[in-house]
């Protein structure tokens, strides 16, 4: 996986008139959930403010970044649990972090990249990816950028579901029974059937 660096600091005050007022001054409230836990055993989050400008580059992308989070001199290594926008203007709101190690295993959506000229598409029809990204199981040390999937045999009408793929050192979280890519027939794809019948 690709690696960011921000800088953040810590926030003193939450709540929704504090955090109205940090993103006045074009910054972002931050939660970032790690191996802290409270007495019910849910987990404990940090709360910090990371400005706009540096937060954009790892949210407005299609790559999935380790985030290298750094607040008062200390550095910690997370990924984007989730994100908060705007339902009107898209503005971005809140972000949530999830704290990561060498050895604790996260679920990520990785992107889908085709590769190949399906079999499908030289008879006429026409490739359809269905999933952009899969939900992949691994510590991220050993996630890819993105998923590579071999298409060449794919055949018109046919389809590759989660089921049938397999990456080495990765647990697929994504169900098996969805649908990654398929051949659908087209109108030229069933004239030349019909002609070579």
């Amino acid at each position: 996986m690709r690696e960011i660096t921000i800088n953040g600091q810590m926030r003193e005050t939450t709540g929704k008139k504090a955090s109205k007022m940090i993103r006045k001054e074009g910054l972002v409230p931050c939660n970032i959930y790690g191996e802290k836990k409270d007495q019910k055993g849910l987990p404990v989050a940090d709360a910090f403010v990371v400005p706009f400008a540096e937060l954009r580059k790892a949210v407005y992308t299609p790559h999935v970044y380790v985030v290298n989070i750094v607040i008062g001199g200390k550095e910690r290594k997370a990924v984007i649990k989730e994100l908060q926008f705007h339902p009107t203007t898209d503005a971005l709101l809140h972000a949530d972090f999830f704290e990561v190690n060498e050895t604790k295993e996260i679920t990520v959506g990785i992107p889908v990249q085709l590769n190949g000229l399906a079999q499908g598409v030289r008879d006429g029809g026409k490739l359809n990816l269905s999933v952009r990204k899969i939900d992949v199981t691994a510590t991220y040390k050993q996630i890819p950028e993105i998923l590579n999937i071999d298409v060449t045999n794919l055949g018109l009408g046919k389809a590759i579901k989660v089921g049938e793929l397999n990456f080495e050192g990765l647990k697929l979280a994504t169900p098996a029974q969805v649908v990654v890519c398929s051949v659908k027939e087209t109108r030229a794809s069933k004239a030349a059937a019909a002609a070579a019948e």
